[in-house]
């Protein structure tokens, strides 16, 4: 009788990669309008945020929720569109919810929120929706001009990343602890992610996040101007959301007290 060989590979490949998941930022535990600010968005852009995956951080709150409360959002939040897969790590009752709502803990958010927890929870409003963990503003400044992208910081000295090749439909491209520069089209359905700046000597018809380790200094820069999505440190703007007079113009994407800024390139 013929020896069976064993059989090693296999059958399936684990990878931890950069992925663009939402981040619910809860403020206040108002169910009813988180979900109906959540539906809003859904409705706003469904390409982007139908059946998102949504990471819920409650670390915005003064006292953690309990697992009723937090199965009752699950609910309602799946009701209006998006998929909750996990709640970000926080406290040891943070821990401790999330196994009684049988959600797992995602610890990526963890070091840019621990920067700004004491100023989180004077915050207005319900909840904020972030495509990468949100960080401290930055003090206001007069609208940069072209030379300001040289002068973007970068969370550390690391040579840029440089894309020469069109970022098509579905593809996503990556630059950790550097900034991107794309000469070329990022298309519709593309993503482009950055923890520094993000410079696009080329179209940006798909979605582009700089700043995406909480970095609220980083730009971003287009020659031509038609976004899907664009964020700086978590803070975002969709394209029924921009003004139709910077379609297809060279414009910059910063952070200002919070608020993103787009304008156009003189």
């Amino acid at each position: 009788m013929a020896a069976t060989t064993p059989d090693f590979e296999q059958a399936g490949e684990l990878k931890i990669g950069q992925v663009g998941i939402a981040n619910l930022r809860i403020r206040s535990l108002d169910i009813d309008k988180l979900v109906a600010e959540m539906r809003q968005r859904v409705r706003s852009a469904p390409k982007l945020f139908e059946r998102a995956a949504v990471i819920l951080d409650f670390g915005g709150l003064a006292a953690t929720p309990d697992a009723a409360a937090v199965k009752k959002l699950v609910s309602g939040l799946r009701q209006a569109g998006v998929m909750p897969v996990a709640i970000a790590y926080g406290t040891s009752e943070i821990e401790s919810l999330s196994k009684d709502v049988d959600l797992p803990l995602l610890a990526k958010f963890r070091a840019s929120y621990e920067r700004v927890e004491s100023t989180s929870a004077s915050s207005a409003g319900a909840a904020s929706t972030a495509v990468a963990p949100a960080e401290r503003p930055i003090p206001a400044e007069a609208a940069p001009t072209k030379s300001a992208a040289k002068k973007a910081d970068t969370p550390a000295n690391e040579p840029g990343l440089l894309q020469t090749l069109p970022v098509r439909s579905g593809q996503q491209i990556y630059a950790q602890n550097r900034d991107l520069t794309v000469c070329a089209t990022v298309g519709a359905g593309a993503e482009v992610i950055s923890d520094g700046s993000i410079h696009i000597y080329g179209a940006l018809r798909g979605r582009a996040l700089a700043g995406a380790s909480g970095n609220g200094n980083a730009r971003i820069f287009c020659r031509e101007f038609h976004a899907e999505l664009v964020a700086v440190a978590g803070t975002y703007k969709v394209l029924d959301e921009i003004p139709k007079n910077l379609l297809g113009k060279p414009v910059q994407v910063w952070l200002d007290k919070e608020h993103l800024r787009i304008e156009e390139l003189p």
